[in-house]
């Protein structure tokens, strides 16, 4: 495959930045990089761009450098909430990936972040709290926490046991306050004593003065 010297004019990942000197396919340069802008044919008249393209490079780099250091600033102030189907036991349906967690920091802060730079040794399987590594930039990393929730609804607590048949359920005893008079009288009768009629207290003269004068009258008679 015929190979051609090109000069990048802009940052291509994997290939090179502005002012690189890179050998690429003849066909991907004619049909893509000069098309595109992306570079020009290495010429003597193309080589006096590079100190322009070198300026321009370095201006480039240094607001990506403060832009990803003010960002693994913010990041470290944040919890990105992840929803994932679990069982009882807690153990997880599947594993949270960077994809997922990119998604996430779009969705839930608006930062849009390559999951490339979301660096996972292992794919998350557990739930709760994990510190998850970023490489933002070749001179910056983060770290952002990630809680891994699930989905499930927790199981409801066991209500206590109705009590079986044939048992009686223990009631509270309400504390007793004072007994009011004729509640003792009651109480009486029920035990077995024989309830005495109330007379009023104006009755209990009269009967004396009629047994005096019944006796008066007697002796008179006997004497």
């Amino acid at each position: 495959m015929a190979k051609t010297e090109v000069i990048l004019t802009h940052n291509i990942v994997g290939l090179g930045g502005e002012s690189d000197q890179v050998r690429v396919a003849a066909g991907y340069a004619r049909n893509y990089l000069f098309p595109q802008r992306l570079a020009v044919p290495l010429t003597q008249s193309n080589k006096r761009q590079i100190e322009a393209l070198k300026q321009r490079r370095a201006e480039r780099e240094a607001h990506e450098f403060n832009t990803m250091t003010e960002l693994a600033k913010g990041v470290a102030k944040l919890v990105c909430v992840i929803k994932v189907k679990a069982g009882e036991d807690g153990k997880m349906f599947g594993s949270v990936t960077a994809g997922m967690i990119a998604d996430e920091l779009k969705h839930q802060f608006d930062i849009s972040l390559d999951k490339k730079k979301i660096h996972l040794e292992h794919a998350i399987k557990t739930l709760g709290e994990h510190e998850v590594e970023l490489h933002l930039h070749a001179e910056v990393k983060g770290a952002l926490k990630v809680r891994v929730e699930s989905t499930t609804p927790a199981a409801a607590p066991v209500e206590a046991a109705a009590p079986a048949a044939g048992e009686k359920s223990e009631k509270p005893r309400t504390e007793k306050r004072g007994r009011h008079p004729e509640g003792e009288k009651a109480e009486k009768t029920e035990a077995g004593e024989p309830k005495k009629p109330h007379v009023p207290k104006g009755d209990k003269p009269v009967k004396a003065a009629k047994a005096l004068k019944s006796e008066k009258a007697e002796k008179a008679k006997a004497e």
